[in-house]
């Protein structure tokens, strides 16, 4: 069966911007960002969606753990984070329609944390905010039936897959197949299905508004809840989406000035480039700004020049700017 959702002028709204900004990622060829943004990315996506969860480790401490170095603090919050690392690196292994890849992905997240980790729950369990029990998750027994058909429903060719990825999460989160890990698995999993179609959604911290939003984002569970729908926790997500994919967008159409975009290029990882392949990346400038740009790259002696005319390259000398690509970024 179709899980129970309305169709809404402000579901129809994002789906359309969404679909608008990811046409603009790919004509600006930012669906798979610079290595380095990748990374910060990535360790922002780790980070955001562990503190949703309590773990008290810094953003700091969880780019050190990614960067092989050794933490202090709970060895609970370091081995979620180490195998959180584990599972987001294998994100292309998992399939998303299949339970077993589902499972199999679960044991990775929870493994040294939880008994039965990578296995449906086989006791009843309840949420609570506080004392109170918010929500009371279906009957054991029904989890293994009530989780398959929510993969036949992914698999359904007439749902957009932004809004399927959506009410997977959601149910998901209803039927509570876990004794513990149900929100990073729903929030993982929602990743996992949009990446499938649209691989930006890889390396989209969309985390990090969910944990700033992360009243909201519990509040919105429990309304979906109660009406029986999961139409407005649909309109919450989609709405986190499009301004994900709006800040990743602004990080690429941010104006710099020569110093910077020198900078932010050269910290990307190319080591030989030509004027086209810099004007591929700042789109909005001249080739006579792009020519100035090189040759104050060559005269600070961050560039190397060889050829001349359209056989000109550049050799990238100096690649120790990742503080000042970090200032950039706002981090």
């Amino acid at each position: 069966m179709k899980p129970p959702y309305d169709i809404t002028p402000s579901i129809f709204q994002l789906v359309t911007s969404i679909a608008m900004k990811i046409g603009q990622l790919d004509a600006s060829q930012m669906t798979r960002p610079d290595p380095y943004l990748r990374k910060q990315n990535r360790i922002r996506t780790i980070h955001s969606s562990l503190v949703i969860e309590g773990n008290s480790l810094t953003l700091d401490q969880v780019t050190a753990l990614i960067n092989n170095k050794r933490v202090v603090g709970p060895r609970k919050d370091i081995l979620e984070v180490m195998n959180a690392i584990k599972v987001y690196d294998n994100l292309g292994a998992f399939d998303p329609y299949s339970s077993k890849s589902f499972l199999e992905a679960h044991k990775m997240l929870m493994e040294g944390l939880l008994d039965n980790a990578g296995r449906y729950r086989s006791q009843a369990v309840g949420v609570f905010q506080g004392s109170q029990v918010v929500h009371v998750a279906p009957p054991a027994i029904n989890v293994n039936y009530l989780m398959n058909d929510l993969f036949k429903y992914l698999k359904r060719k007439d749902e957009l897959t932004l809004i399927k990825s959506c009410v997977f999460h959601f149910e998901m989160e209803f039927i509570h197949p876990f004794i513990d890990g149900n929100g990073r698995m729903g929030r993982l999993w929602q990743t996992v299905i949009l990446r499938n179609e649209y691989p930006v959604f890889e390396f989209l911290p969309f985390e990090t508004l969910i944990s700033q939003r992360q009243q909201e984002y519990y509040g919105v569970l429990a309304a979906s809840d109660r009406s029986g729908k999961s139409t407005l926790f649909i309109e919450f997500m989609l709405d986190i989406l499009d301004k994900s994919l709006a800040e990743m967008l602004n990080f690429n159409n941010r104006i710099l000035n020569d110093s910077a975009r020198l900078e932010y290029y050269t910290a990307t990882g190319k080591k030989e480039f030509t004027r086209k392949d810099y004007m591929k990346v700042f789109k909005d400038i001249s080739t006579a700004t792009a020519s100035r740009d090189l040759k104050k790259g060559v005269d600070e002696e961050l560039l190397e020049k060889e050829g001349d005319k359209n056989k000109t390259k550049y050799r990238v000398l100096n690649t120790d700017l990742m503080p000042i690509l970090k200032k950039l970024m706002g981090e």
